[in-house]
């Protein structure tokens, strides 16, 4: 017996399909330079397609360059180390898509600056110290210009470096400010 998918699957299927064309679109392109015609013909579909789905290009950025899943205060340590590895790898589609257009596009701005802002809050309530929002800015901000220098300007030290070689470098880093990247055991 043939599987066959309802009404509503194939319209689901076509709407995330239009969202990762976006995603991929808007990271080659920028918000400015992406078009509705390349995500349509990226997603295989009719252009009109794209606006009966998501309404207009920018409904369609706003919601192609979203963050993922939050992270609770509690994870966020942990998570850097993870996080310098995968953004020096390489990036999402919905991460470049929103790096590319965050100096263009006012909407990317806004999305970028709560983003950061949320991540910074949530790894100062982790450290200890008073100076703790300070260490938490200087850390998320040094992570976006590491991804921005890697995956924009291509700076070729960081292209090559291995897990083992980026470990070495950022535990030095998070202990000269004092955060820490894995739980420890119980004391």
């Amino acid at each position: 017996m043939e599987n066959r998918l309802s009404r509503a699957e194939k319209r689901a299927a076509t709407a995330a399909r239009i969202l990762e064309a976006a995603q991929a679109e808007f990271g080659a392109h920028g918000a400015d330079g992406a078009s509705i015609r390349g995500i349509a013909k990226r997603a295989e579909v009719d252009p009109s397609l794209v606006l009966q789905h998501y309404g207009s290009k920018q409904a369609l950025f706003a919601l192609a360059v979203r963050p993922a899943a939050d992270l609770r205060s509690d994870d966020v340590p942990a998570h850097l180390a993870e996080v310098l590895e995968v953004r020096l790898r390489e990036l999402p589609p919905a991460t470049r898509a929103l790096m590319r257009s965050m100096l263009t596009s006012p909407e990317a701005a806004a999305v970028m600056s709560d983003y950061l802002n949320e991540r910074a809050t949530n790894l100062a309530k982790s450290l200890p110290g008073a100076d703790a929002e300070a260490r938490a800015a200087l850390v998320t901000a040094s992570i976006l210009g590491i991804t921005i220098a890697r995956h924009f300007l291509n700076l070729s030290a960081l292209a090559d470096l291995t897990a083992d070689q980026i470990s070495a470098v950022t535990d030095s880093w998070f202990d000269s400010l004092d955060v820490t990247v894995a739980p420890g055991p119980p004391a």
